[in-house]
């Protein structure tokens, strides 16, 4: 029996003996500092609202991309030339151009390699030239326009490139880039080459140069490759990609000449697999096998287009096997889940459930949260192991099991974050990370009922008996952990995932389950990701949106979990019964707030016979007092009093939550 009590409850003054007590201790809290105004980084004004959503004036540049590249298999090398038609919607006129040139991390004198901490790039040693630039030159508006060298200047991983005239409201320019560089190995960490039983597998990313960000907030946003990833603008993209004949490339966006690179019997399985929920084999392990041991010298040109994306990325090999089955998507609409792999990745317990993995989670995604907006979510095993694309993810065909899907699903997820809702990772990798984790616990707990979940990410302390509330509360005790509104290059490796991760996603755990409840809050988060999709929110904006769509002013949580690393100790410090004479009529229970951080809780008073009484502990508790006296009503008589019993929130001391009625 649960009666569970919302009504408030009026604080009463303990009057009556007996009273049972804990020894009084020192508070560290001060309802003033918790409770203070809380000022957001970023300010409302006409591009961004009161209300977290863009404002009527929110304005957002765009770039697109038309992009030919080739690999060289024997010097490992990729070139290629690519037109970048920008166009300002700013209210400014720009007199440069910025843009990211990241396989500049791979140079000897990069900043990346005295960067201490988070990158992935395993050098060792080991070094490319980066990108080596042929052309840079804009072009001409109109006929017999000549394209014009363009001055520019590379640092580090930026190059800035400047206009011979400012290039106003609603203009446009093309910049042609052309440019080669080095495939780095395996020790390339987000894109790389890597040898495998029956030959290479080539996964390309970070390889054509980018426009960074003009935003309202910053100008140009140009931070340097480090660890943390992209920040981008959106656009649309048609490239080619020319390998060996025997190659298969999976790419993001729509192949659109299918009929020039797959055999017959290849195109006759593809168009079988967008029919089935089954997973239907494209090319079997045999077919690959014999691709691979095909010499050849000629090549192949694969094509593909993809609509309003912030980037692309695509692995090329002639050991995949390739697998796909049909993705359900909401209104009708459909999509294609394909996974390719080495032969030695195949197995029930390995990649061949990873199209599985894939279909159910970017099905179960669209329906909880927002469309799935791409035609293909492709899951590639190589070397380039945990890294995200908009319709592609790169994974390790060594993962078994639960691991398989556990990456997959993740990886998939960043979809929703960073590629649909484009939040700056460079800077608040947590809106990446920690929100992609959060939507993750609904997929480990709905595939296959539960067949791989709960899930858990306290990697801090992956303790099976502990609930993640437990587990967080060591990186709130931990002096050195960086609050999650630090800037993420940085946080240092050993809090990336405790922090970025885990507290990212529990924080919205902790705003879901125990502060705004499950209907207001996926109603306020959708409604967030509905309303930047495809745009760059701020964290204000994202505060901002769960407040007024939530109904609550959190900036109390916001402080204490976000901007500060602050901890939780709340402590049942005296029970005394409403009538001695009759222990049935319910007990007065005093609780007192002991450090900074401010969660909701429960109150739970244990009844003879099993039953209980619960008792919401609001927010509101502790506006105005470090103490409150609680009037609980019982059908039966008490026996013990227990503050948040199921641990569902952090706290420092579990040794003062409870207390018997003797």
């Amino acid at each position: 029996m649960n009666l569970f009590l919302r009504a408030s409850l009026a604080a009463v003054a303990v009057v009556c003996l007996p009273v049972w007590s804990q020894a009084p201790a020192v508070s560290n809290y001060k309802p003033l500092e918790t409770f203070a105004p809380l000022t957001l980084p970023e300010s409302v004004n006409a591009y961004r609202s009161a209300s977290g959503a863009p404002g009527p004036q929110h304005w957002q540049n765009r770039a697109d991309y038309a992009i030919d590249a080739k690999i060289d298999t024997a010097t490992k090398t990729l070139s290629a030339s690519e037109v970048i038609t920008y166009t300002n919607h700013s209210p400014d006129a720009l007199d440069v151009l910025w843009l990211n040139m990241e396989q500049n991390t791979y140079r000897a004198d990069s900043r990346s390699l005295a960067f201490a901490g988070g990158k992935r790039a395993r050098s060792e040693g080991r070094s490319t030239d980066g990108d080596l630039l042929d052309v840079v030159e804009l072009l001409g508006e109109g006929k017999g326009a000549k394209p014009a060298a363009a001055k520019f200047v590379v640092s580090d991983t930026r190059m800035r490139v400047e206009l011979p005239t400012p290039l106003k409201t609603g203009g446009k320019i093309r910049l042609r880039v052309t440019y080669h560089y080095t495939v780095p190995g395996e020790w390339g960490g987000r894109t790389s080459w890597g040898k495998y039983k029956d030959g290479e597998v080539y996964d390309i990313a970070q390889w054509y140069p980018r426009l960074c960000v003009y935003d309202d907030l910053k100008g140009w946003n140009t931070e340097p490759y480090l660890a943390n990833e992209f920040f981008l603008e959106y656009g649309d993209f048609t490239y080619s990609v020319t390998v060996p004949a025997n190659f298969i490339v999976a790419g993001s966006g729509e192949l659109v000449n299918s009929a020039e690179v797959l055999t017959k019997g290849e195109l006759a399985r593809l168009a079988e697999a967008r029919k089935s929920d089954k997973t239907v084999m494209i090319r079997t392990a045999e077919e690959a096998a014999a691709a691979s041991a095909q010499p050849t010298t000629s090549t192949k040109t694969w094509r593909f287009v993809m609509h309003n994306t912030r980037d692309v990325a695509f692995s090329a090999s002639p050991v995949f096997v390739w697998d796909a089955a049909r993705i359900n998507l909401p209104a009708g609409k459909t999509a294609l889940a394909q996974s390719v792999y080495p032969v030695e990745a195949v197995g029930q317990d390995a990649w061949s459930r990873s199209t599985e993995y894939m279909k159910d989670s970017v099905e179960r995604f669209s329906a909880r949260w927002f469309p799935y907006p791409y035609p293909n979510a492709i899951n590639v095993a190589g070397p380039t192991e945990g890294m995200e694309y908009p319709g592609i993810v790169f994974d390790g065909p060594q993962e078994r099991k639960d691991v398989t899907f556990f990456i997959a699903a993740h990886e998939i997820g960043h979809t929703w974050f960073p590629m649909i809702v484009g939040s700056n990772e460079r800077t608040h990798a947590w809106m990446d990370e920690g929100f992609n984790t959060f939507i993750d616990i609904f997929e480990s707990d709905d595939f296959n009922h539960g067949e791989y979940g709960p899930k858990r990410d306290g990697e801090y302390a992956p303790l099976k008996d502990q609930t993640p509330a437990d587990q967080i509360q060591k990186v709130l005790a931990d002096p050195n952990a960086p609050a999650l509104m630090m800037r993420s290059d940085v946080v240092r490796n050993e809090y990336r995932h405790p922090v970025t991760y885990f507290k990212g996603a529990f924080g919205l755990v902790l705003l879901r389950e125990q502060i705004l409840g499950p209907e207001r809050f996926d109603r306020a988060f959708r409604k967030y990701i509905a309303d930047w999709a495809y745009k760059h929110p701020s964290p204000s904006d994202f505060f901002r949106t769960m407040e007024s769509e939530g109904g609550e002013d959190l900036s109390y949580f916001w402080r204490g979990w976000y901007f500060e690393n602050w901890q939780r100790d709340v402590a049942v410090t005296a029970v005394a019964y409403v009538d001695p004479a009759a222990p049935a009529k319910g007990v007065k229970v005093t609780v007192e707030n002991r450090d900074k951080l401010v969660l909701p809780c429960i109150l739970r008073v244990e009844l003879e016979g099993g039953a209980h009484v619960d008792v919401q502990v609001p927010a509101e508790t502790w506006m105005q007092n470090a103490s409150h006296t609680f009037t609980v009503v019982t059908p039966a008589k008490a026996v013990r009093v227990v503050l948040d019993p199921e641990h569902k929130v952090p706290d420092s001391h579990r040794e003062n939550d409870a207390m018997d009625v003797k």
